[in-house]
């Protein structure tokens, strides 16, 4: 029987191709445009905190901006429709309107998962 050589090759993991690895270690800051307490602002909200507990916890940071109060910082960010959430950090900037009720579209809006 013929011998075989093998030989271990080291590879470095990356969340997924193209993506830097440090990534995944960053501190998210996250705005939430909201107009009052309206019901689809609080499960706006909600589902945030739920999504960043079990895929960021201890790494982000959650602004609720109500523009009600503070209307002029809408034109910063280009805010058009509430609720809507703009992720800031890590770059790029990413924006998704409406009550984030889906997660796995939350996700690759986010950018934690990648498209299937």
């Amino acid at each position: 029987m013929p011998k075989t050589k093998t030989r271990a090759t080291k590879t470095k993991t990356r969340a997924w191709p193209g993506k830097p690895a440090h990534r995944k270690l960053a501190v998210w800051n996250l705005r939430l445009y909201v107009a009052g307490q309206t019901p689809k602002s609080v499960r706006a909200f909600a589902n945030l905190k739920v999504l960043c507990e079990e895929h960021l916890k201890g790494r982000y940071q959650i602004e609720v901006i109500d523009l009600r109060e503070h209307p002029q910082l809408a034109r910063g960010d280009q805010i058009v429709a509430i609720p809507t959430l703009v992720r800031r950090l890590p770059p790029p900037v990413r924006t998704m309107v409406g009550d984030l009720s889906n997660s796995v579209q939350l996700l690759v809006g986010l950018d934690l998962r990648k498209v299937d």
